[in-house]
């Protein structure tokens, strides 16, 4: 698939989860170049503002399997891996597959559940497989994780550990839409109803295979160590960005570049992507709002690592 086709798909996708999510084009570009890049993605927003419908939007754009869990506290990590019964008729074990068993998974309000629970992901998230009772069983292609989580109501939640945090490629908050025109078009009908498929698993596959022949520069992987490694100098910060928030950001350029029509990665796609892959990763000193402040350590850190000039491509 060339870069031509690839983004051609891309629009496609675009144009049909637009008519249901409302004004927020870049988030849902964001959100795609994480599914593109076989990453996952954390919507963190208030209530009402669309995180739970991008998810189901998304969802339907593709033929693929689809599960929403709930999270709530009493939800146990078997019901999210599975569980083997005893069939006392045939004095057997019968394995029943849990949530997880799916091509995209909506787990909404993760934060709610038990850091027990939580766990149960870690596992399908980064290695594509579940293990129970010794038995591993490999998960389906495509993969993907849709997780959110309310900041502004903390009580009777879970914070999500950083382990969990960091196999999250990307996280984004949906801000407000206007709310004249989400008014407008769902006041009728229900555009997510009429949202139809426009992509199958094998495509999507295609596209995720496609974004690995994206060219990355020698300077730009260059790039993106110097940022990831002044993360870790920054006195603001306990624990910087790890390897593998580096290579999610590396994933994302790639994924970003073929969206926009582009077979190799540029600076600006770096520029762009890094506060959405790195600042959730950041252990940072002291207390206070952690999200803004993560943010202003990612925008210090960008401004004092020097960028490659866009020279380097013509000459390659």
């Amino acid at each position: 698939m060339n870069v031509f086709e690839f983004k051609r798909k891309i629009d496609e996708l675009r144009r049909g989860i637009e008519t249901v999510i409302v004004g927020k084009e870049k988030e849902i570009g964001l959100v795609l170049a994480a599914l593109i890049s076989n990453g996952h993605v954390l919507l963190e927003d208030a209530p009402g503002t669309g995180k739970t419908t991008l998810a189901k939007a998304l969802a339907r754009s593709f033929s693929v399997n689809y599960k929403r869990v709930q999270f709530t506290p009493d939800l146990l990590p078997s019901d999210l891996t599975g569980i083997n019964i005893y069939n006392p008729k045939t004095g057997e074990f019968t394995f029943r597959r849990g949530s997880l068993f799916t091509n995209i998974l909506l787990a909404d309000e993760i934060n709610r559940a038990t850091p027990r629970t939580q766990s149960g992901l870690l596992e399908s998230m980064e290695e594509k497989q579940i293990t129970v009772d010794g038995d591993t069983y490999i998960l389906d292609p495509p993969y993907f994780v849709i997780a959110t989580q309310n900041p502004i109501e903390t009580q009777g939640t879970f914070p999500l550990p950083e382990a969990q945090l960091d196999r999250f490629l990307i996280r984004l908050a949906l801000g407000y839409p206007d709310t004249a025109r989400v008014i407008t078009r769902f006041i009728r009908n229900d555009p997510l109803i009429e949202l139809k498929p426009v992509c199958s698993a094998n495509e999507l596959m295609d596209l995720q295979a496609a974004v690995k022949d994206i060219r990355l520069h020698e300077d730009i992987i260059g790039y993106i160590s110097a940022i990831a490694e002044a993360t870790r100098r920054n006195d603001a910060v306990t624990l910087g960005v790890s390897p593998r928030g580096a290579l999610h950001l590396a994933r994302a350029a790639q994924s970003w570049a073929a969206m926009n029509g582009r077979d190799y990665v540029i600076p600006s796609d770096i520029k762009f992507l890094a506060p959405y892959v790195f600042a959730h990763r950041l252990i940072l000193r002291g207390g206070g709002e952690k999200t803004s402040r993560s943010l202003k350590v990612i925008e210090d850190v960008l401004s004092s690592v020097a960028a490659p000039t866009e020279d380097l491509f013509k000459r390659s």
